[in-house]
């Protein structure tokens, strides 16, 4: 009887790490965290390194500590991959699958990335919805919030081909009417670049766009004498200083825009209420990335987080700090001009979806003119890079999930999250720069 109850204690525990299983996941019994962390590391073709021998404790306190062994351990106890994709197939989830057992080379194919290199051939981002997580990524197009998801209009029955528009109705928008806000992130799928020149509608906007912006360094001080360490206290302080001087950046912004006098004082204060942490984090990872990659990060660097922080950090910063790794990185590689951050920031900002705006007619028209306007200037200016539009059009829905997700993570973490995220952010530009170099 002993032996029995032990064995119905024992399914009730995450085979992963011990912690208090939820169901059946994936072919085996765990928990949520130890789900969702497989389905990311999947869906998103994560690579993961151990700075140790490869056989870190997994519990649930030092889960979090090594994403390699948490990945290998979840294929070696018989996490099923063929779950995952089945989960996301019309009809929900498939109960029947069960785990598997893979050989070792097959493991290490996994781990090592490589079977990811053999499916080069598909598109880097797939934006696909899979199934029931609630986790948004390069490759899951889900947002949080009561706003529409702009990927989830992927099944819409509305169709505008980007490709076949006449200049005339491009003219028309640049000027007039407009439609949902992000409607044609789906139809850049399909997306082909044609050569033009710039119109002079959007030289004219885009200078005015530009105009509005802040584009001097940020004034808050970031210099620390060698030898100083930082507590989490004076970190947390120091964050707090940077998003007051950011938001106010924005607040001075929307006074100076070309359609200041267009919307209402209320709606103006509505969409910034709703979209401010997005404006924050386009423009660190944009116009000010060499501050945050450079002076912050060596502030965050003389900040050494105790036993507790690191054991106790959430998941929900897990999630977040790998997505933003993620966009860094991303925005590294496409260097996003001033112009160009100047219309995104526009374009996520005049977001009609926002509960209690009252002309979105109005927001509509203007949405729907710079993208065009952002459009045409990459078209443009970029010839050889006719992809390039789609790109920095698919990283706003990111933006927006991850400012949604942030404000999940508890205050007293986000010291730490910011250090993970700018120490390795800032490994991976210095090795795309050497690499570039060479």
């Amino acid at each position: 009887m002993d032996s029995w109850e032990d064995d119905q204690a024992e399914q009730r525990s995450c085979l992963i790490c011990g912690d208090r299983a939820t169901g059946l996941h994936y072919g085996i019994i765990s928990c949520e965290g130890c789900k969702g962390f497989f389905k990311r590391s999947i869906c998103n073709k994560r690579v993961y390194r151990c700075s140790r021998d490869k056989n870190c404790e997994m519990s649930r306190k030092q889960r979090n500590r090594c994403q390699y062994c948490r990945l290998l351990k979840c294929l070696q106890m018989g996490m099923n991959r063929k779950a995952i994709r089945e989960d996301g197939m019309p009809g929900g989830r498939n109960k029947s699958i069960g785990p598997v057992q893979i050989s070792d080379e097959e493991i290490e194919r996994i781990m090592s990335g490589q079977e990811f290199k053999d499916e080069a051939n598909m598109p880097e981002h797939t934006w696909g919805n899979n199934g029931d997580s609630d986790h948004s990524s390069p490759g899951n197009g889900v947002s949080d919030g009561n706003q529409p998801s702009p990927a989830s209009t992927l099944s819409s029955n509305r169709s505008v081909e980007l490709n076949g528009y006449t200049a005339a109705l491009r003219e028309q928008y640049i000027g007039s009417a407009v439609a949902q806000h992000y409607q044609f992130l789906p139809h850049l799928f399909g997306y082909t670049a044609q050569p033009r020149s710039l119109y002079p509608q959007s030289h004219t906007l885009i200078s005015q766009l530009v105009a509005a912006e802040e584009l001097a360094p940020l004034g808050t001080p970031m210099l620390i004498e060698d030898g100083y360490r930082v507590t989490q206290v004076e970190l947390f302080a120091l964050l707090c200083r940077l998003a007051d001087e950011l938001l106010f950046r924005q607040i001075s912004w929307i006074k100076k825009l070309p359609f200041f006098c267009e919307l209402s004082i209320e709606d103006y204060t509505r969409l910034l209420s709703a979209t401010w942490q997005e404006l924050i984090l386009l423009a660190c990872l944009t116009v000010y990335s060499a501050q945050i990659l450079g002076d912050l990060a060596n502030v965050t660097d003389k900040y050494t987080p105790s036993d507790d922080e690191l054991q106790g950090f959430s998941e929900d910063g897990m999630e977040v700090m790998e997505k933003l790794i993620y966009l860094f990185r991303k925005f590294h590689q496409l260097k996003v001009s001033n112009e160009e951050y100047a219309c995104m920031k526009a374009i996520n900002f005049l977001n009609q979806d926002i509960r209690g705006v009252t002309n979105i007619s109005q927001l509509e028209q203007l949405n729907k003119r710079y993208w065009y306007v952002c459009q045409d200037y990459t078209e443009y200016k970029y010839p050889h890079q006719p992809k390039r539009f789609p790109e920095i059009m698919m990283c706003l829905p990111e933006i927006r999930c991850i400012a949604g997700k942030l404000v999940n993570v508890p205050l007293e973490q986000l010291p730490l999250l910011f250090k993970a995220v700018l120490h390795s952010s800032g490994t991976i530009v210095l090795k795309q720069g050497k690499s570039t170099d060479s």
